[in-house]
């Protein structure tokens, strides 16, 4: 699939999917990189070393920095893909240095798949086993 890169690099990792928007801010866990938002679909779930693929970013702009903390704090996701990046999200996967893609069609995306994302080149693949 191609898209359009937000943040350059590449990764490989297992698909963690979530079919509503990800508010970083009070949502993922600085320290831990477990989603913590109360009643959100991946509450209780890890997005450590996973590819992280959800519709678009939603709340403060602090969410940039939780981004850059979880990465610091070695607990990000290896990469994003997003339907729309929108800045907070931008500015955090630059800032951290996670690889970032959008205009994909995340609906073909399950949990589990096995994903290649190479933002270089505006590309997500998924492997088929």
């Amino acid at each position: 699939m191609k898209g359009r890169m937000i943040s350059p690099g590449k990764a490989e990792g297992e698909a963690i999917v979530s079919p509503e928007p990800i508010g970083f801010y009070g949502g993922i866990d600085i320290k831990t990189g477990i989603v913590i938002e109360k009643g959100h679909p991946l509450e209780g779930k890890s997005v450590k070393d996973k590819i992280l693929v959800f519709p678009c970013g939603k709340g403060s702009t602090v969410g940039s920095y939780v981004i850059y903390g979880i990465k610091k704090n070695g607990v990000a996701p290896a990469g994003i893909i997003n339907k729309e990046t929108e800045t907070i999200v931008a500015t955090g996967a630059i800032l951290a240095g996670i690889p970032c893609i959008d205009q994909i069609d995340i609906d073909k995306i399950k949990n589990g798949d096995a994903i290649v994302l190479d933002a270089d080149n505006s590309e997500v693949k998924i492997k088929k086993s």
